[in-house]
């Protein structure tokens, strides 16, 4: 006896979902798999001119089922393939957080996990977000040491990728006054997921204004992540919802007859596939 065809699409759209999805804390990356994607870049393009993969709140990985989102530790998201890294600092100390919950790390360690990858992979580059969450300004001692690391890139000046090439390069953020303006492409509320359907329009829309907005004098960022709406609910945390926004994102960026540039897509849960296909964009 057959197998019904309701079922079977269902069964075909949960492998379609899980193959650019991950909730595995491990990752197993195909054999003769080139960790240094960005080595065949031309030296002489812009930044802002390339399709980054990132993650959304990068190192939320201990808040608890409703708010956690990449499940891979840093070492293996930049292994993977992420380029783009959002942190959430808090305190004199600059601790991770995502909202309430610490993520038991500190901003000086996300930094040295970076430069050290980068010392490995030379060729790589590694934008961050700083998005500091205390009142007042960015600590001026932390803020200076950043301006006279040789490995970070702290200019507002959009850099060649020759110029940067095995460093960290920061993007401003509120407070955080250091490196490459940024433009986001949400608006308010917009990274606030009720109906997966309606943020799906939203993302298209904001796709399309990547593909006119990338430039030589600013840094596009488009979400494909955010809250569920309302929260506290498991069925609108961060991992549930990426199921289905990771689909929409995988099958809606079919691979072009040309190679444009779709900015930073920050993603909760992307599979190794779904940073795949975004880093095909540049080929």
């Amino acid at each position: 006896m057959g197998v019904p065809v309701k079922i079977l699409f269902l069964l075909l759209l949960h492998n379609s979902v899980q193959g650019v999805f991950t909730d595995e804390a491990t990752l197993d990356l195909p054999k003769n798999y080139v960790i240094g994607w960005m080595e065949t870049l031309n030296d002489d393009k812009l930044i802002s001119e390339v399709t980054v993969p990132g993650t959304h709140d990068t190192m939320a990985l201990h808040a608890g089922a409703v708010a956690e989102c990449p499940p891979w530790l840093l070492e293996n998201q930049l292994n993977a393939g992420i380029r783009y890294l959002e942190l959430r600092v808090k305190g004199r100390n600059l601790k991770l957080v995502h909202g309430v919950f610490s993520q038991h790390t500190t901003f000086s360690d996300v930094v040295d996990t970076i430069k050290s990858f980068l010392s490995h992979y030379k060729t790589e580059v590694v934008l961050v977000q700083v998005k500091h969450e205390s009142k007042g300004p960015f600590p001026d001692d932390i803020a200076n040491e950043l301006k006279n690391d040789s490995d970070c890139w702290v200019s507002d000046k959009i850099p060649l990728i020759k110029g940067v090439r095995g460093k960290i390069v920061f993007v401003q953020k509120n407070s955080f006054k250091l490196g490459i303006p940024l433009l986001e492409t949400d608006e308010k509320d917009d990274n606030k997921v009720g109906d997966v359907r309606v943020t799906e329009a939203k993302d298209t829309e904001h796709l399309n204004e990547d593909l006119k907005d990338c430039k030589a004098d600013i840094v596009v960022l488009n979400y494909s992540s955010g809250p569920g709406w309302p929260l506290l609910r498991l069925d609108k945390a961060p991992r549930s919802l990426s199921k289905e926004e990771n689909f929409w994102l995988y099958t809606s960026l079919s691979p072009p007859n040309s190679n444009p540039c779709f900015g930073i897509i920050a993603m909760d849960c992307p599979s190794f596939d779904l940073i795949q296909r975004i880093i095909g964009f540049n080929y």
